[in-house]
């Protein structure tokens, strides 16, 4: 990955702020949670709170500190085994379905190399001369983006854990449901006409920061469409569930029909039946199903049966960004800045695209591939984003998890199309 030439973060003073807020938060993420709760990996993909405060933490210390500050000597020499992720250039890692296993070091000792490892960075970034400040800078901005990104699948992490646990503990037990009003989602979704000129320009071009996967701008095919105004709701799902949406084999794709087979797919991930009635499991625990939340925690597999069900289909990725673009409504996102970690109804108002940057990732129909003349960076970093350009689908927009800030029109998340535990929805498309 790397930033664009344009930086939203400047100068040593915003660089070192924007590094303090991004740790901190993590922290504060954390706090809630008890060390027992920091060790538990409940499936592969879960990754434990502790491994993500220090990996994090490894990322600094291994692409900032350790080739930029003079005679730096690593907090611990098992650290790089340990908390590497999938950085074959850096060395061996520890293998990713056993984090669960790895009870030492303790939650303390975590959070002692991750103090040692802030008062480190913030040395080097008051003594760098300028040559040095010139080469981390950008590295210090993609740690904060990188740790960013952490902190939102520290909150996917732990609501699995805590799925798993008979007593369905809560995460922010104070996180109460919205008070019920009329909203735009008691009725139907509308749809926005959305003009496109055919050949448009797609991709991040600046000014700010992108990920490498959001490069190079380029032009792409884009046909007039139809997008829904709103995210699908509970409600939607429910109406589809009772026209036999996980019977009907003709609605699903081969691999997403053996999935639901296998899988034993009834209904969204954390979804209950409670005396009768579905309930649903969040952060603050569980409770009763609301209808005119967004549906969330399903599968590409399922967006794309749900679509077809309704006669629609996914927009591609690149609609998706036109669209966001031109259309959007400029409600303010729900996402980690308003903390209810949980998607919250469509508001009534303004017309437009709304919850676009927050509530649930979107799926999109296309595949996660790189861009016309992607390259990634040299060296270590260019595993992030490149290598995984297979066997994934893109989502856009943002989740009631993701950070404040950290959300564009040209981001490129991407999962596999049978995942789940993610923070996603999706939002239907229509041919003009």
């Amino acid at each position: 990955m790397r930033r664009s030439t344009a930086t939203l973060i400047p100068d040593r003073a915003a660089t070192g702020e924007a590094l303090r807020t991004t740790r901190q938060r993590t922290e504060r993420l954390a706090l809630p949670l008890a060390p027992e709760d920091q060790v538990v990996q409940s499936m592969p993909d879960v990754s434990p709170t502790k491994w993500h405060r220090a990996h994090t933490t490894w990322f600094f210390e291994t692409f900032v500190l350790g080739p930029h500050q003079p005679g730096y000597a690593p907090v611990h020499p098992g650290y790089d085994y340990l908390f590497n992720s999938y950085y074959e250039q850096v060395g061996p890692r520890y293998p990713r379905p056993d984090r669960g296993l790895v009870s030492r070091p303790t939650c303390a000792e975590v959070a002692d190399y991750r103090a040692a490892v802030d008062r480190s960075l913030d040395d080097l970034l008051a003594d760098a001369d300028e040559a040095t400040w010139q080469a981390i800078e950008p590295l210090v901005e993609l740690g904060v983006h990188h740790e960013q990104q952490h902190q939102e699948l520290l909150l996917m992490d732990i609501k699995h854990v805590f799925s798993c646990n008979p007593l369905l503990p809560a995460y922010d037990p104070s996180r109460r449901p919205l008070a019920r009003n009329a909203t735009a989602s008691d009725r139907a979704a509308s749809w926005v006409d959305i003009e496109a000129d055919g050949i448009v320009e797609v991709g991040h071009d600046g000014p700010g920061f992108a990920f490498d996967n959001e490069e190079p701008r380029h032009q792409a095919l884009v046909r007039p469409f139809r997008l829904a105004d709103r995210l699908v709701t509970a409600g939607d799902w429910l109406a589809f569930m009772d026209a036999g949406g996980y019977r009907r084999p003709e609605l699903w794709l081969s691999e997403g029909w053996a999935t639901v087979q296998q899988q034993g797919w009834e209904a969204p991930l954390y979804w209950q039946r409670d005396d009768g009635r579905w309930a649903i499991f969040t952060l603050a625990g569980r409770r009763p199903l609301e209808p005119d939340d967004p549906v969330c925690h399903v599968s590409f597999y399922e967006a794309d049966a749900y679509a077809r069900w309704a006669g629609a289909r996914l927009p591609t990725e690149e609609e998706w960004e036109v669209a966001a673009v031109r259309h959007a409504a400029g409600d303010d996102p729900n996402d980690l800045g308003t903390h209810l970690l949980h998607p919250r109804p469509a508001p009534a108002a303004p017309p437009g695209l709304r919850q676009l940057g927050g509530d649930a990732w979107e799926w999109t129909a296309s595949p996660y591939r790189p861009y016309p003349q992607f390259r990634p960076p040299p060296g270590a970093i260019g595993e992030y984003n490149g290598k995984f350009m297979c066997n994934q689908m893109v989502l856009r927009g943002g989740a009631c998890v993701t950070p404040p800030g950290h959300a564009r029109p040209t981001y490129r998340n991407f999962f596999p199309p049978a995942a789940r535990w993610a923070f996603s929805g999706l939002r239907l498309a229509a041919d003009d």
